[in-house]
């Protein structure tokens, strides 16, 4: 049972980070205003069933800060709205599911699109994660435009900054990239070596095409502009409610290509959600014509 722990640090300032090594009080009016709060701030829908995901993630920072409340640290992110603490508070809360070519019937797509494109190719990757879904559709640039996919940009977005970071990096464990065909192991990655033994880099002719940049969906204004001839946003929106996609589809609209194409995730529908896109193929959309 959770014990109240009297001398927690006082409340106005952030803690100075040392860890308490005790229970921490997570009440159910706690979680509804977590639950507010993330919907708010970015979105996200929180089942009732997330209830021990929520503690075992926003617990670190609790105790980062030397806190043994919920309601403490809650209290403490309501008044101080634009504190750094929430970028750590949406970070944690975000879930970050990824590999390289997944869901991989969309990368032909993909080729086939831009195959005789003579304008320079810009894609957006709205969930761009640790990397691995933006670095997939750089490398199929690659692959399709030969010397042309040097203008291509990859414009590739995520709420989550520490997500982004490592994307930046694009260093991943070998026996993640393993899982690709040798040609593009070998084409598209750097072998690790002493102590980066195990590791595996993103050669530069790939990362060149990405510029990664932090986004909120549910931002007013998105620093990022049109035209698009894909936008990959899969698997994003269905931790937002169907009012939130509709408005998100809404907005990718004006920044496509006439004939530009929308990728969705495996278990989304955006059918049903606006009159926008129509179904082009297994979760494959166009523009719909006005």
């Amino acid at each position: 049972m959770s014990r109240h722990i009297e001398g927690a640090v006082e409340a106005g300032q952030w803690g100075s980070g040392s860890q308490i090594e005790r229970d921490l009080i997570l009440t159910d009016a706690d979680f509804t205003r977590i639950r507010e709060l993330i919907y708010q701030r970015a979105g996200i829908v929180l089942a009732e069933h997330k209830r021990e995901m929520v503690y075992s993630r926003l617990a670190k920072r609790l105790r980062h800060h030397g806190l043994t409340r919920f309601s403490d640290y809650l209290s403490r992110l309501e008044r101080q709205p634009d504190a750094k603490e929430w970028e750590a508070f949406t970070n944690a809360l975000t879930t970050n599911l990824t590999a390289f070519f997944r869901e991989a019937h969309h990368f032909p797509l993909l080729a086939d699109h831009i195959r005789e494109k003579r304008d320079p190719v810009r894609i957006w990757c709205a969930a761009a994660s640790t990397g691995e879904e933006p670095y997939s559709i750089a490398m199929t640039l690659l692959e399709t435009l030969g010397s042309r996919a040097a203008q291509a940009r990859v414009i590739a977005t995520d709420i989550d900054t520490d997500a982004l970071n490592k994307a930046r990096a694009g260093v991943y464990p070998q026996e993640q990239v393993r899982k690709l065909d040798d040609v593009r192991v070998k084409r598209f990655f750097q072998k690790g070596t002493g102590r980066h033994d195990g590791l595996a880099r993103i050669r530069p002719e790939v990362s060149s095409l990405v510029e990664f940049l932090p986004l909120n969906l549910l931002a007013p204004q998105w620093a990022i502009k049109g035209s698009f001839d894909a936008i990959f946003c899969r698997n994003i929106m269905i931790y937002f409610d169907k009012e939130t996609q509709s408005k998100i589809l809404r907005r990718f609209a004006p920044l496509m290509k006439p004939d530009g194409i929308l990728f969705a995730g495996h278990s989304e529908n955006f059918s049903y959600i606006s009159d926008a896109f129509k179904l082009r193929g297994q979760t494959v959309y166009n523009l719909a014509k006005k």
